[in-house]
């Protein structure tokens, strides 16, 4: 009998594979860029609506007697609008007085401009808050999407979890596109059994959440009861988007902790799940490191999350265990 292949094989022949080559890497930054501006659009369409509200105040003082641009003052006073919410209105008052007294009546008829800038730098900062795990949100988008693909060419009806809403949905007959940004699990059936993958689950066994899990289980199961079950937990993974090489070290030092932390978790428990990593920023020695796991079977498959290829395969496997 012929030694049957191990999933790894399917897509990767040797270390070498495994490494993110300098054309995905600039491709990654793109990606990010376009990300990046794709979230700064609202924030230009707010500066735009101040200044052209501003303008109708002849002094800063006058400012303060616009009320629909109240809270964009706070804003520009260096308030962010989650610190915003822990602020009584006296303190809101104070901080958008001292706005105006130290920054925009010292600016003179050039006050509006100064406002704009002060909105918009506040703003950038929150931005620059939330593209630091923008790796990860693509990271998920790529691989859900992926999966959805393998299901969809394999001719298995599936469901997906709305984020938002927290609730388990039928994919609409417009189809999945656009799917993938809401998304946060995906429920299928199969000849053999049922199976359900969520993403970023917090996972008891472990004590942690988890990038990617598979469970043996349906949508309309106690998924409390199944989720504290570790016997039902049928392959688990660590996904990491990050794109920049100099991060790369640090990814899989984190993902590293996180396997060897699942595997133990479940030894204890006398459980061996497949185990697996996807990544986007994967240098030369992390690539030896991911080969030598994968040889002796700490881990169980990999990829690079940049090889369209590779993650097509790997999530093909997901979808036939």
């Amino acid at each position: 009998m012929a030694k049957r292949l191990k999933p790894f094989r399917r897509h990767l022949n040797s270390a070498q594979d495994l490494i993110t080559t300098a054309q995905n890497t600039r491709a990654g930054f793109i990606a990010l860029a376009l990300e990046r501006n794709r979230r700064a659009t609202p924030m230009v369409a707010e500066a735009r609506d101040l200044k052209a509200n501003a303008v109708q105040a002849r002094t800063p003082l006058l400012l303060r007697r616009i009320e629909r641009i109240q809270a964009a003052l706070l804003t520009a006073a260096g308030v962010s609008e989650k610190a915003a919410g822990h602020f009584i209105q006296t303190e809101r008052d104070v901080a958008i007085e001292n706005l105006i007294i130290e920054f925009l009546e010292p600016a003179g008829d050039a006050f509006v401009e100064e406002l704009v800038f002060r909105f918009l730098l506040t703003r950038g900062d929150s931005l620059g808050g939330s593209m630091r795990n923008v790796g990860g949100v693509l990271a998920q988008r790529k691989f859900a999407r992926a999966l959805m693909a393998s299901l969809h060419n394999a001719g298995a009806a599936f469901r997906f979890l709305h984020g938002p809403t927290g609730t388990w949905a039928d994919i609409p007959a417009s189809g999945t596109a656009g799917l993938e940004v809401d998304l946060r699990g995906l429920t299928w059936t199969t000849r053999r059994s049922s199976r359900t993958v969520y993403f970023n689950l917090r996972v008891p066994t472990v004590r942690n959440s988890v990038d990617v899990c598979l469970l043996d289980c349906s949508a309309n199961e106690d998924q409390p009861s199944v989720i504290e079950n570790p016997a039902r937990y049928v392959a688990l993974g660590e996904l990491k988007g990050g794109i920049d090489p100099a991060g790369a070290d640090e990814h899989w030092k984190t993902a590293g902790t996180a396997l060897a932390r699942i595997r133990e978790a479940f030894r204890k428990q006398v459980l061996n799940p497949p185990i697996f990593y996807v990544g986007a920023a994967i240098a030369e020695k992390m690539a030896g490191e991911l080969w030598e796991q994968l040889q002796d079977g700490r881990l169980t498959n990999a990829a690079n999350l940049t090889c369209e290829d590779q993650v097509a395969s790997l999530c093909s496997w997901i979808c036939d265990l």
